[in-house]
């Protein structure tokens, strides 16, 4: 099996991985987007599996700078939430972003950055696989927000087995 037949397969179920995200985001009503009533609120667990899939995707954890208007608070040791609630509007924006980026590497990648040492904290690993290991946070992310949306609306979004782009 060729590089490229590699890469593609991995854009495949990555990005499935992202659509699955996304569907989550798209079928939680407004009421459940911000209900502090959770444990985790909605809006933060789509918040910090988009943060952290963009950070993961990064070159160089010290050059990092999310988009606006997102900010580092996420890297913050005290685990304190951002100022505000996002909106899903913003948080679909910061997806898309993250879409293209994680294609963008994908697509760059070759035996040199696949075998990169990557450091950040407690994360030790290639950047091959980082990309699985960011690949499984944005799973679990969608993960957790199915069964957010199965436990208070009876309803969730369906398996998607490849990516549709």
């Amino acid at each position: 099996m060729g590089v490229e037949n590699l890469k593609q397969i991995l854009w495949s179920q990555f990005g499935s991985s992202i659509d699955m995200l996304e569907n989550a985001m798209k079928a939680c009503p407004d009421n459940l987007w911000s209900d502090q009533t959770q444990q985790s609120e909605f809006w933060y667990l789509v918040y910090h599996t988009i943060f952290w899939l963009d950070f993961y995707l990064t070159d160089s954890p010290a050059d990092f700078t999310p988009q606006n208007p997102f900010t580092l608070s996420e890297l913050d040791p005290e685990g304190l939430l951002p100022e505000r609630i996002y909106t899903k509007a913003e948080l679909l924006n910061y997806l898309e972003h993250g879409r293209k980026k994680c294609g963008e590497v994908i697509t760059k990648l070759d035996d040199e950055k696949a075998t990169k040492h990557y450091k950040y904290g407690s994360v030790q690993m290639s950047f091959g696989e980082l990309l699985l290991y960011n690949m499984r946070h944005v799973q679990h992310g969608a993960g957790q927000l199915n069964l957010i949306l199965r436990q208070k609306t009876d309803s969730a979004p369906r398996w998607v087995k490849i990516a549709t782009n």
